[in-house]
C-alpha cells in the first residue's frame, strides 16, 4: 500500500477508562493502516471494543497511549477547534439508533445537516434532492420518520452524514435496528458509497452476515485485533495491518 493511498494508520493505540476505580482497557495496543476507499468492516461481541476503536478514528475520543493519524495528521495532537472541523467535513456518522427529528420531513432531517456550511437555502435544497435521490429516498423527501419503514429512515440518517462530502463514512451498528433483507440493503448501498464512490467506510457489526459482506473484515476480542477463527494470526502482528 502506497502512502498515499493510506487514510488511517494507527500505531500501537491504547485507551483505558477508570471505571469505579478499576482501569478498563477497551482498546489494547492496537496497529492498523485502513487504505482509501474500501469498505472495512469491525466486528465482534459486545464489550470487544469495537465501537471505542471506531470512536478513536472518529476523532470522537482521544487515546490514552498511541498515535492515530489521519491522512497523515495525529487526531490526538490536535486542539479541539481543531477536532470540531475535522469532525464537522471529514467524518460522517451512522448510528444504529437512527436519530432522524420525529417532527421534521426526510428532507429537513437531512438539510439540518448543512446548516453550519451556510449555503443558500436553494443550494442546501437541491443538495438535500441529490442526496435522497442518491439513497433511493427522492419520493419520500417530504415524509416525516414516523411515515418510514426502519430502512428507509436509515437511508436518510446516511444521506444527512454525506451532506458535508466527508472522505469517511463510520457507521455503529447500521443495520442492528433492520431485518437480514433490509440490511442486506443498507450494505448494498454503502458498498456503493466506498470503491467507486470514493469514500472510506467503516462499519462497527457484531453480525457475521453483515461483515462479510465488507471488503475487509477486522475482528476485535478483548480490545485486541485478532486473527479470525481459524486464520492464523500474522507473527508479530496484532492485527491485520498491512491491507
Amino acid at each position: 500500500m502506497t502512502e498515499s493511498n493510506v487514510v488511517y494508520d494507527l500505531r500501537n493505540v491504547s485507551k483505558t477508562y477508570e471505571l469505579g476505580g478499576r482501569a478498563v482497557h477497551a482498546v489494547r495496543e492496537v496497529d492498523l493502516t485502513i487504505a482509501r476507499g474500501r469498505l472495512v468492516a469491525i466486528a465482534g461481541p459486545s464489550g470487544s471494543g469495537k465501537t471505542t476503536l471506531l470512536q478513536l478514528i472518529g476523532a470522537l475520543d482521544r487515546p490514552t497511549a498511541g498515535e492515530v493519524l489521519f491522512e497523515g495528521r495525529d487526531i490526538a495532537r490536535l486542539r479541539d477547534g481543531e477536532l470540531s472541523e475535522l469532525r464537522l467535513h471529514a467524518f460522517g456518522f451512522v448510528f444504529q439508533q437512527f436519530n432522524l427529528i420525529p417532527t421534521l420531513t426526510a428532507a429537513q432531517n437531512v438539510e439540518i445537516a448543512l446548516a453550519p456550511s451556510g449555503a443558500r437555502a436553494d443550494d442546501r435544497r437541491a443538495t438535500v434532492t441529490r442526496l435522497l435521490d442518491s439513497v433511493g429516498l427522492g419520493s419520500r423527501a417530504d415524509h416525516v420518520p414516523g411515515r418510514l419503514s426502519g430502512g428507509e429512515q436509515q437511508r436518510v440518517a446516511i444521506a444527512r452524514a454525506l451532506a458535508n462530502e466527508p472522505h469517511v463514512l463510520l457507521a455503529d451498528e447500521p443495520t442492528g435496528n433492520l431485518d437480514s433483507t433490509t440490511s442486506a440493503e443498507i450494505m448494498d448501498l454503502l458498498l456503493s458509497l466506498s470503491g467507486d464512490g470514493g469514500r472510506t467506510v467503516l462499519v462497527v457489526t457484531h453480525d457475521n452476515d453483515v461483515a462479510g459482506r465488507a471488503e475487509r473484515v477486522l475482528h476485535m476480542r478483548d480490545g485486541r485485533l485478532v486473527a479470525a477463527p481459524g486464520i492464523a494470526a500474522p507473527v508479530g502482528a496484532t492485527g491485520f495491518a498491512s491491507s
